[in-house]
Order: structure tokens, then C-alpha cells, then sequence
């Protein structure tokens, strides 16, 4: 009995505020304070966001496809619905960890599920699955948002250096290390075209996906003793210069009577649910470090932005719990470190 309250008491504890910020710049900036999952209590709050989105080098840049602009801001991408009736703009009131396996259904948005740990009786930990849907406004698990990038150079799109994902805090719980951006390419059409059509491109499930890991060299002693402890991964080491690890991400619902413990929690053991993802990572050309995210033709393309927690990674666990990250994106059609 002492022990059960003991536990509960802890478990009270792990309820952390969550605060979201995406501050101006030369990209967006999304502060998050989070926790693990699995294990964590997963009801959190957050404050209101702010964002900024600036676009760079020829670039233009629309929350709705028809207002054009240099910069986006919290409003622009909050009010996009008052013109843009389809907009899937999701700035949540509540974050919890989920996992995606970056595929796209057949509605153009991504399939995204929140994971949930519960013990069987012979007290091992066991992962459920439900699937999340885009909403447009405050709801949801994670961070969505449409934008329209607007060239009249066909060419290339890249992620400056710029772009990273940083603990904003005095302590790193490490919870940075878990996150993840993928940007999907809905479409693209001339700039003359109606705002209808532009507003209506969606490719479905054909999308391409680029999902990309920030942080994904660097890992906490707790990241990699849970790294060899549940997935059976003994390569790492704690701090950076590791090694990208690929991740097996949720791509199905399941639920706790098909008793799908952690450590069979991956497409080797269970591929109808997970699926083995490679994320994308910088490389280094001609000394400068880029990522190119997608070639742009000439006209309107239109791209939906995921950020996440990703529960399945090796360092979402338990002690990563609490803290601020800061998201910040930056989009060049230079390839350029400091473009």
C-alpha cells in the first residue's frame, strides 16, 4: 500500500506546464516545455504561441495562399481560416508525445498516433495506439501548420543552420534529443492560378515526406541506457558524435489485449504497426552544412509542417521529463550555413 501511494504521489509530480513559443527571426521558433511519455503523466497545459515565419532569398510566403508577405506571425497563421476554409493550422493547448511513421493519407495529412503504457499482468510495459486527427486551433498532441512558398525561380529550398532545436533551460533534460520536423509537400501550381485552387492542393497519400531529426548525434547517459535497456541498442554514447539511430514509428492502431510489449515494439517484431524510419540529417557541402528539403518549380507550392516529440525515440523517456525547447526553422533557396 505504501509503496501504490508512493507511486501515485510520484506520478502527481510528472504534471509539467508546457510552453510554446515561436519567436521572431529569420524562421520559427517554437518553445516547447514538455516530458516524456509512456510512463509520464501525459495532462499538461500551455501558454498562448507566438510565431514568426520569415522567407528568404526570392522566397514569398502565405498562411493562406492568397495574403503574401516576408513574415508570418501567431495571427496570420491563427486567423488563415477566415480565408482558407481548409486550413489545418494546429496550435494546440495540450503537447503529448506521439510517434509517425511519415505517411501521408489519402486527405493529405500525416497519420500521427499518441502512444499510451499500461502493465499486463506479468508486469511488463505494453504500448497501445490512437490514431490523431489535424484540427484546426488549439487541440491536438502536436504542432501542424499549412504555408505557401511562392518563387518565380524553379529551384531548390533548403534548411540554413540556422534551423536546430535547443534546450532553452539551465538543466538539459535531454527531451530535445526526442524531437522531430517533417514537412510534406501537398502540391504546386502558378502564381495566376485562382486562390481556390491554391488553397485546394493536396496530392493525398502520393505527398512526399521529409522528416527530419535536429539532435539526432547527441544522447543523455539516461537516452542510452534506455537505448540498450528497451530497444537493444548498445552503440551509443552519452553526449555527441553519435551515429544517426533509426526509429520505428507508429503506423497503425493497436491496443493493449494484443500485449505489445516495448521491446517488441518495432517493425521487426510487429510489422503491421511500426514502421523503421531514417530520418534526414545535415551533410556538408563545400564546408557549408544544409539540408534541401524540396526542389520548387516556378509558381505556388504548398507544404504542411509537422513538430513532434517522438515517443518512440531512445531518449524519450522518463527522465527527459520537463524543460523548454525551442524549435526554430529557417528556409533558404541558399544553400549557404548563414543564409
Amino acid at each position: 500500500m505504501k509503496n501504490s501511494k508512493k507511486k501515485k504521489a510520484q506520478m502527481k509530480k510528472r504534471r509539467l506546464l508546457l510552453s510554446l513559443l515561436l519567436l521572431a527571426g529569420t524562421g520559427i521558433f517554437l518553445g516547447v516545455s514538455t516530458y516524456a511519455w509512456f510512463t509520464a503523466n501525459k495532462t499538461v497545459t500551455v501558454n498562448p504561441i507566438d510565431v514568426n515565419v520569415a522567407a528568404k532569398s526570392g522566397l514569398q510566403i502565405s498562411a493562406d495562399g492568397k495574403n503574401w508577405k516576408s513574415i508570418l506571425t501567431t495571427t496570420d497563421i491563427t486567423s488563415a481560416s477566415g480565408t482558407y476554409a481548409a486550413a489545418k493550422n494546429q496550435l494546440p493547448a495540450m503537447l503529448e508525445p506521439v510517434s509517425s511513421a511519415g505517411i501521408m493519407g489519402e486527405d493529405g495529412t500525416m497519420n500521427m498516433y499518441l502512444g499510451e503504457v499500461t502493465s499486463n499482468t506479468s508486469g511488463d510495459w505494453i504500448l497501445s495506439s490512437t490514431k490523431q486527427t489535424d484540427k484546426n486551433g488549439a487541440e491536438g498532441s502536436y504542432v501542424t501548420y499549412d504555408i505557401f512558398l511562392r518563387t518565380e525561380t524553379a529551384g531548390p529550398v533548403y534548411l540554413t543552420t540556422n534551423s536546430k532545436v535547443e534546450f532553452k533551460d539551465e538543466s538539459d533534460t535531454g527531451i530535445k534529443n526526442a524531437t522531430r520536423v517533417a514537412f510534406a509537400v501537398l502540391g504546386n501550381t502558378t502564381s495566376d492560378d485562382t486562390v481556390q485552387n491554391i488553397q485546394d492542393l493536396n496530392s493525398g497519400a502520393s505527398s512526399p515526406v521529409t522528416v527530419w531529426e535536429p539532435n539526432y548525434d547527441d544522447h543523455t547517459s539516461y537516452g542510452v541506457a534506455n537505448a540498450r535497456d528497451t530497444y537493444g541498442i548498445e552503440s551509443l554514447h552519452a553526449g555527441t558524435g553519435n551515429e544517426l539511430v533509426p526509429y520505428d514509428g507508429i503506423k497503425g492502431v493497436f491496443n493493449a489485449e494484443q500485449n505489445i510489449t516495448l521491446k517488441n515494439a518495432n517493425a521487426t517484431s510487429a510489422g503491421t504497426y511500426f514502421q523503421t524510419v531514417t530520418p534526414q540529417i545535415r551533410t556538408t557541402v563545400d564546408n557549408a552544412e544544409y539540408k534541401q528539403l524540396v526542389s520548387l518549380s516556378k509558381g505556388v507550392t504548398k507544404i504542411r509542417v509537422y513538430m513532434w516529440i517522438e515517443g518512440q525515440d531512445v531518449d524519450c523517456e522518463n527522465n527527459a521529463s520537463g524543460g523548454n525547447i525551442a524549435f526554430n526553422l529557417q528556409f533558404s533557396t541558399s544553400d549557404s550555413a548563414g543564409a
